[in-house]
């Protein structure tokens, strides 16, 4: 059987935890994820932990800090004053508000991380950013760059 090797487009089913066991994600009940080995559509711990896996291959995958979303950068954490923001969006710790910046028309997503009533601390870094990751991974189809789907 073919094993996953770079070029190759792959699918498989995922959990991904924290290291607490936190589950932050999964393809459970839906299709699944499908990236072409090598090519940076996913972060590079999980791009490298399908190297060498087979169809049907099950592991576990440890991702440390700086092969997922790197570490958290104190400067995309700020503080605003609460007057900034419009009355009538509710604030509440952990709720994801999107910025928008001048010339830029993609909102930035950022997390509430503190709030009082002068003032909002909001984070820009990604939410995973800072964090070690653990992936279940199953590999269920491999494409070779030929297109030619392997068989079982």
């Amino acid at each position: 059987m073919a094993q996953a090797k770079s070029g190759d487009t792959v699918q498989v089913h995922y959990k991904g935890t924290l290291t607490d066991g936190t589950v932050f994600d999964s393809s459970e009940g839906r299709s699944p994820l499908e990236f072409t080995v090598g090519s940076g559509q996913v972060i590079k711990g999980f791009d490298d932990g399908v190297l060498g896996m087979s169809e049907g291959d099950k592991k576990t995958i440890n991702i440390p800090v700086e092969d997922a979303y790197g570490p958290a950068n104190e400067e995309m954490i700020f503080t605003l004053n609460r007057s900034d923001i419009p009355e009538d969006i509710p604030l509440e710790v952990g709720m994801t508000l999107n910025m928008h910046e001048d010339g830029n028309p993609r909102p930035i997503p950022v997390i509430v991380r503190k709030l009082d009533d002068t003032s909002v601390t909001l984070d820009a870094n990604h939410p995973l950013a800072g964090q070690d990751l653990v992936f279940e991974v199953e590999l269920v189809g491999t494409k070779s760059p030929s297109g030619i789907i392997m068989p079982n």
